[in-house]
């Protein structure tokens, strides 16, 4: 998988390990990356199969798969622990590392995620899906801003989004590969073992995310034992990048609250450590 490394370089920083949805892109931590790297060592990664990380996907893809490639990533850097910052699929992908690997998750962020799926985004993914198999590729690219943005944000940045269309189409996944990975997340289910997931974690949640209803955060919070819900009132499902600014500050107040600072951090810089890092799983 190809991985990027950058931040503190102090052996005894916290690692923040940023997944993203189902476009699988390093790339969507953009907004972020900035600032965490200040006060945190952040690794970011293109999922198998997306990106710079080229590959078939077998068929019976799971969740359970998502997680162990990203877990023997971590190993293979040398990374013991790890908190997780997961968008939709990636928070999937960190609720199931903390299950599977409960000794090196130290804390989960999930943003705009959920417990099991709701019947809205069950009928969205099947709608994107059908787009997918049924009018083709650019369709479904083009029709995947609405689910993402709000509409007022879409209207102001129509050039940008032409730009990321023809990005997304150009080096788009594979219809395998996506279909695969949308399967792997329309199965999973957390009800059983929430309860075992004892670390801490953030919910992160937009009002009015046209895909994933904010209440499904709060199906969340009542099932996961040691969590803290933040609700933003607009940005949409991918409030991270539209309203970047709050997002922000909800994520970094939660991890100074959570994640002990390093002794004397102020005398190590930021400079990445590994940019680029092609790391093979």
């Amino acid at each position: 998988m190809h991985i990027e490394l950058s931040g503190l370089q102090h052996p005894e920083a916290i690692t923040l390990v940023l997944s993203a949805g189902l476009g699988g892109s390093a790339s969507f931590w953009l907004p972020q990356i900035n600032e965490l790297r200040n006060q945190y060592r952040v690794v970011v990664y293109d999922q198998r199969g997306t990106g710079r990380s080229p590959d078939a996907l077998p068929e019976g893809y799971s969740m359970c798969d998502m997680a162990a490639e990203l877990a023997a990533a971590m190993a293979e850097l040398g990374i013991e622990q790890y908190t997780v910052v997961g968008h939709a699929l990636g928070g999937m992908v960190a609720m199931q590392m903390a299950l599977d690997f409960p000794d090196r998750v130290t804390g989960l962020v999930i943003v705009n995620g959920w417990l099991r799926l709701n019947a809205h985004t069950r009928r969205c993914f099947t709608v994107r899906q059908e787009l997918l198999l049924n009018v083709g590729i650019e369709a479904y690219v083009r029709a995947q801003p609405l689910f993402l943005y709000p509409a007022d944000w879409l209207a102001e940045n129509q050039a940008r989004i032409e730009a990321e269309d023809a990005l997304h189409t150009a080096h788009f996944q594979g219809m395998e590969n996506l279909l695969r990975r949308l399967h792997a997340l329309m199965q999973c289910d957390f009800t059983p073992q929430a309860g075992d997931i004892t670390q801490p974690v953030l919910l992160v949640c937009s009002q009015d995310d046209l895909l994933v209803p904010w209440t499904c955060s709060e199906t969340l919070y009542d099932a996961l034992p040691n969590s803290t819900l933040k609700k933003m009132v607009w940005g949409g499902h991918a409030m991270s990048v539209t309203d970047s600014s709050t997002f922000n500050r909800i994520l970094l107040s939660w991890l100074a609250e959570t994640q002990p600072a390093i002794p004397n951090r102020s005398r190590y810089d930021s400079r990445p450590e590994h940019p680029g890092v092609r790391n093979p799983v």
